[in-house]
C-alpha cells in the first residue's frame, strides 16, 4: 500500500497521470475520462523510473514460478521491460501489437521464446485488450506466459472478467483508487469529487 501510494503520488508530480473531475479529457477511443494516463513520461525521470524497476523485482521475488524472459508490450512497455530484464539478468523480448509489414514481419522481436517462461510488462491495463494479444502472440509461439505486469490500471471489471476468461494473472504496482486516495489525503481532492471520480470509473466497467 506504501509503495502503491508513493508512485501514485510521482506520477501525479511529474504529471504522467493527470487528474481532472471538472473538465474531462478525451480518449482514442472516444471516451470522455477525468484521467489521462502517459506512462511514456516516467522514462525522462531517473528516480522515477529506478522506483518503477525495483517495485518491478520487488513483485518477481514474489512470484512462486520466476520468468525466464521478460516481455515488453510495444511501445511504452519496453523500455520498463529492459530495465527490469537488466536488473534480473534475464534475457528480453518485445512483442508488437501485429506482426511488421515488411522483412521478416515478426510479431515477437528478440530470440525464440519457444518453450519459456514469460514475464510480460505493460505500462498501463485498461480493458486488458492490447496486453492480452501480446499474451496470445507469446502463446502461440509455444511460450508459457506467468502472469502480466503493469505499472498502472484503472481497476476496470473488464479487464477482470478479459483476463480471467484468458486464464492469466495481472498485478500492477499502483491504480486509480491509490491516486483518488492520495488525492483526497494531500488535500487536492474532496470527498464529493472522489465520489464522481469512483461513480465513472464503475460507470464503465462492465
Amino acid at each position: 500500500m506504501q509503495l502503491s501510494q508513493e508512485l501514485a503520488r510521482d506520477l501525479l508530480r511529474i504529471k504522467a497521470v493527470q487528474i481532472n473531475p471538472n473538465e474531462y479529457f478525451t480518449w482514442a477511443s472516444g471516451i470522455k475520462s477525468p484521467i489521462y494516463c502517459d506512462n511514456r513520461i516516467t522514462m525522462s525521470y531517473p528516480e522515477v523510473r529506478q522506483f518503477i524497476a525495483n517495485a518491478f523485482v520487488e513483485m518477481v521475488s514474489h512470484m512462486e514460478v520466476k520468468p525466464d524472459v521478460i516481455a515488453g508490450c510495444a511501445t511504452a512497455g519496453i523500455p520498463h521491460a529492459a530495465w527490469l530484464a537488466d536488473r534480473l539478468n534475464l534475457p528480453m523480448v518485445y512483442v508488437r501489437s501485429k506482426p511488421k509489414g515488411h522483412g521478416k514481419g515478426n510479431q515477437i522481436e528478440g530470440d525464440s521464446v519457444k518453450g519459456k517462461k514469460i514475464l510480460v510488462i505493460e505500462d498501463l491495463i485498461s480493458t486488458g485488450g492490447s496486453s492480452l494479444e501480446v499474451v496470445d502472440a507469446l502463446r502461440n509461439a509455444d511460450a508459457e506466459v506467468l502472469e502480466v505486469m503493469s505499472i498502472f490500471t484503472y481497476g476496470l471489471k473488464k479487464a477482470q472478467t478479459n483476463f480471467e476468461a484468458a486464464d492469466v494473472q495481472y498485478k500492477s504496482l499502483t491504480n486509480y483508487d491509490e491516486l483518488i486516495q492520495a488525492l483526497v489525503e494531500d488535500g487536492k481532492l474532496c470527498e464529493e469529487e472522489k465520489e464522481v471520480l469512483l461513480e465513472w470509473r464503475n460507470s464503465i466497467g462492465s
